[in-house]
């Protein structure tokens, strides 16, 4: 039996991070720097320059409200946008990617 504490000799811990993944997928033609401003307004921004970006195309948005995390996956159902991915930023908060559908 193995306890979650302990690592085989030679093994990474068993609480290591991953190394740094590389970015997926295309670069976002359009980001909204929403650092700062709690929901629902980052939501706000992204609804208004959605129509900037051409269908197919990605637009990221920039967030460090939690309620984001949550909030902007449930706008790209609601609306019918493809959520692509989000990743951690360096200088904290998230960066959501988005692909414009219609």
């Amino acid at each position: 039996m193995r306890f979650r504490g302990r690592a085989r000799t030679g093994a990474p811990p068993v609480d290591a991070a991953p190394p740094p993944a590389e970015p997926e997928g295309p670069p976002p033609v359009l980001v909204i720097d929403a650092l700062g401003r709690k929901c629902p307004i980052p939501i706000i921004m992204l609804a208004e320059r959605i129509r900037e970006v051409p269908v197919g195309q990605v637009v990221a948005v920039l967030a460090d409200d939690a309620a984001a995390r949550t909030d902007i996956p449930a706008w790209c159902r609601m609306k019918s946008q493809d959520f692509v991915r989000e990743e951690t930023l360096q200088q904290g908060g998230w960066g959501f990617h988005i692909r414009r559908t219609y």
